[in-house]
């Protein structure tokens, strides 16, 4: 029987009106959005892995939003996912989205919805893939 590890490799990245304050993480720079993107994580694989999916979503929410004419202001979104102890393989992935706009929330909804059908990264993993180490 398969068992998870007790930590869920938490990560929390934020831009615009949620950018949050210098500390524990690194600021990336960003397009969409004034000041970068201020990413928080263990420095290990399973974070930057998190961090992947995190960091798609809110490029896509950014980019879906300029597309649909949802104004955007501010975007956290936190991303989290167990691994077996013993293959450490992943168990999943979760995230959670922030929005800070002015528009009504049908349309914010509707901009969420259309974010988590088109994410690159998320979409890929969903799908599954191979990864194969490649000589020289």
């Amino acid at each position: 029987m398969a068992s998870t590890t007790t930590d869920d490799f938490p990560v929390a990245l934020s831009a615009g009106t949620f950018l949050a304050p210098a500390g524990d993480g690194w600021l990336v720079p960003h397009v969409w959005s004034d000041g970068g993107v201020f990413v928080q994580t263990a420095p290990n694989g399973a974070g930057v892995l998190h961090v992947a999916v995190a960091l798609c979503v809110l490029n896509d929410l950014y980019r879906e939003a300029e597309t649909l004419g949802v104004p955007v202001r501010g975007v956290r979104v936190a991303a989290r996912g167990e691994f077996d102890e013993e293959t450490w393989v992943s168990t999943g992935i979760s995230y959670a989205v922030e929005v800070d706009s002015t528009a009504p929330a049908d349309d914010v909804a509707a901009l969420l919805a259309r974010v988590d059908e088109v994410a690159e990264i998320p979409r890929v993993l969903r799908a599954g893939m191979t990864v194969e180490r490649a000589d020289g």
